[in-house]
């Protein structure tokens, strides 16, 4: 076995981010991929560039398309339809990310797959659920909005700002690879398979965590703090004398450690901040003391300095500080994949899993629009057109 997932076959019919992202997961992990796409189209994805990559292909769909095969299959062509039946009768795991119904309308619904193969898991991923809000339209920007991301997300009270990425498709693609992973978990054992349904709305409720279990457990509805913390100071960003450093004060010997590298006694020994909760009371006038301290040091400097004493921190990285870092860290956090025919290798963001047995592979850059359209045809049993 090279992949702990080797001999699995998931037939997906997701696009843009949450499915995508998912499926990427499995393939890295040994699953064969066989990626469902509009002929002359192809997963709306392909089209959201600029940035490209040295071939022209757009960075985002690069992001989330390795280890795949392509097919081009038109479900509104009865050939074509025939042969993703034949493909989800033979798969190990149906995923997809339709609107609820789509896939019923072709005979590719949950019921329909289980009755012809029922071993198979299928994932069924939506905006908000297949209810009542089963047609609104799942999109992050929406789902960040409304789910109450944004309410605790900005500078200031007053601006909800999103977040930099499309965070909740992220979060809802890795709740979708625990539920699939979980119900071959239960294939194993009953042999039979079973419907998985994620959604982004209840994702992100959950990926809220503190923010929301301080609503659910204590009927608190928190508001935006900008970079601060509801229940942890200092754990914010502070001024330097040249950029902005997240300091993450978690315990009271780091707070004492600060106080210590900023030489101020008087503020750690201060009964108002003798305790976590009593910083947290006392936050304004605390932190308007610390900044007025950091802003002497140089970033740099200050970091050193705090590391040395065990508190930790550190500066506000862009992307190429980010991946500057890891790769000093020994992380190696991107990998070239070469592929047939490619001029350049795709360059990729490593798969962030570590197995000691069973590592995470790169053996398909992402795959042209239907680069295996003829080979998977002719595997099913259907005469290519």
């Amino acid at each position: 076995m090279t992949g702990s997932l080797d001999g699995v076959l998931v037939a997906d019919f997701s696009r843009v981010l949450a499915g995508p992202y998912a499926t990427m997961l499995l393939a890295d992990l040994g699953a064969d991929v066989v990626k469902v796409e509009r002929p002359g189209a192809g997963d709306d994805t392909r089209a959201w560039g600029p940035p490209y990559d040295a071939d022209g292909t757009a960075t985002y769909h690069l992001a989330v398309n390795r280890n795949k095969r392509s097919v081009a299959l038109d479900l509104t062509d009865p050939d074509h339809l025939a042969a993703a039946r034949e493909l989800v009768r033979r798969a190990d795991v149906v995923v997809q990310n339709f609107r609820p119904g789509t896939m019923e309308r072709h005979g590719l619904g949950h019921a329909d797959v289980a009755a012809v193969n029922p071993r198979a898991v299928y994932c069924s991923i939506t905006g908000f659920g297949a209810g009542p809000g089963a047609d609104l339209p799942g999109y992050d920007l929406l789902v960040q909005a409304v789910g109450g991301l944004m309410s605790v997300t900005g500078a200031r009270p007053g601006e909800p700002v999103k977040a930099g990425v499309a965070v909740v498709d992220v979060i809802t693609g890795l709740h979708a690879t625990v539920g699939i992973l979980a119900a071959l978990r239960h294939r194993e054992v009953t042999g039979v398979g079973q419907h998985v349904e994620v959604n982004l709305l209840s994702s992100l409720l959950s990926a809220l965590v503190n923010q929301a279990s301080g609503y659910v457990s204590a009927g608190v509805v928190p508001g935006i703090l900008g970079n601060a913390h509801p229940s942890i100071v200092p754990y914010e960003l502070l001024p330097t004398a040249d950029r902005p450093l997240a300091v993450a004060v978690g315990t009271d010997a780091q707070f004492r450690a600060l106080c210590q590298a900023l030489d101020l006694p008087a503020v750690a020994t201060d009964p108002r901040h003798a305790t976590n909760a009593d910083r947290v009371r006392h936050r304004a006038g605390l932190i308007a003391v610390l900044s007025e301290r950091t802003a002497r040091w140089p970033a740099d400097d200050l970091a050193a300095t705090l590391s040395g004493l065990g508190v930790p921190c550190g500066p506000v990285n862009d992307l190429a500080g980010a991946f500057r870092l890891a790769t000093d860290l020994g992380l190696t956090p991107v990998v070239d994949v070469p592929g047939p025919d490619r001029p350049h290798p795709a360059r990729q963001v490593a798969n962030p899993i570590t197995l000691s047995a069973t590592p995470a592979t790169y053996h398909r850059p992402p795959p042209r629009l239907g680069e295996h359209t003829t080979e998977v045809l002719t595997w099913l049993g259907r005469q290519p057109s």
